[in-house]
């Protein structure tokens, strides 16, 4: 995995179509007026134009300055400011504004507060289920370093959906990662399944995600798919790393959507029950497609 030149050519598969409506203006517009952070422009998400000409959005809380430095990741590395306190309602008006009726909510890491953010999340959670009650809640957030209570915190304000990605195989999980390792990701969604359910209520669907073409080999895909499964988790998504700046880590290979689906089958056999596979996919494009609130095992 060593740094390229130059970054290849895109292939066909992965050409977007910038917005044609107005949509994505009104979007951008609510999001400054707002002062909103997405991860979609942090994290130079190649759906976004879509996303945002469609009136979706993922919200990125907690700020825009990560305390870690994963190497695939264009989410800027710094001194973290301090928490807003008003954010989580911002965020809830975000949503009825909207008309979401599935919203994703996702976090810097903040490795410099004691509970990693995780009250934050909670509040933001409550605040948007009050104003939005009959929207699906997911959630998207960093390992808190392990931390049980932090994990249980978040688990409080019981979202639909628990997601922590996985990100990569485990033979190139340090190299992609900063801090987080791939057994504490495995245990943090098996003690997020082992929570959620345990005081019993609606179902909380856990969810995972692993970016392709960092140089993995079909079979330390197919392991990691099967570690998630083992650590209960239900719901994946596949999609292809892009490489965000030259610092970052270069694309190894462009994985071609027949592999994705292939992918996808393999998934769907070991039991995961809801898979999204395919180069564009990322944690939150057309996460509505899954609706918590009807689906049960």
């Amino acid at each position: 995995m060593t740094e390229s030149k130059s970054r290849p050519r895109l292939p066909e598969w992965l050409r977007i179509k910038l917005p044609t409506s107005d949509g994505f203006a009104q979007t951008r517009d609510l999001l400054d007026e707002l002062k909103l952070h997405t991860v979609c422009q942090s994290a130079q998400c190649p759906n976004h134009w879509e996303c945002w000409e469609k009136g979706t959005a993922t919200f990125m809380i907690a700020g825009d300055r990560c305390t870690r430095a994963c190497k695939f990741c264009a989410v800027t590395t710094a001194k973290p400011l301090p928490l807003e306190a008003d954010e989580p309602q911002r965020v809830a008006e975000a949503t009825r504004r909207m008309k979401l009726r599935h919203v994703v909510i996702t976090a810097v890491a903040r490795d410099d507060i004691a509970d990693g953010g995780a009250e934050h999340f909670r509040q933001t959670i409550e605040a948007v289920r009050r104003l939005n009650p009959r929207t699906a809640i997911e959630v998207l957030v960093s390992d808190f370093q392990g931390s049980d209570a932090s994990i249980e915190t978040v688990l409080s304000a019981r979202p639909n959906i628990f997601n922590h990605n996985l990100e990569t195989v485990r033979r190139l999980t340090p190299a992609a990662r900063h801090r987080a390792t791939y057994d504490r990701s495995l245990s943090v969604l098996q003690k997020a399944k082992a929570q959620a359910n345990a005081k019993g209520g609606p179902e909380i669907f856990t969810k995972s995600g692993i970016m392709l073409g960092l140089g993995e080999r079909d079979e330390e895909v197919l392991a990691a798919l099967q570690d998630l499964r083992a650590a209960g988790c239900d719901l994946l998504t596949l999609g292809q790393y892009l490489q965000p700046s030259r610092e970052l880590l270069p694309v190894q290979e462009f994985v071609a959507p027949a592999k994705f689906a292939e992918f996808k089958t393999r998934a769907e056999a070991l039991g995961f029950i809801h898979v999204s596979s395919g180069p564009l996919v990322r944690s939150s494009y057309h996460a509505a497609e899954f609706d918590p609130t009807s689906a049960r095992r």
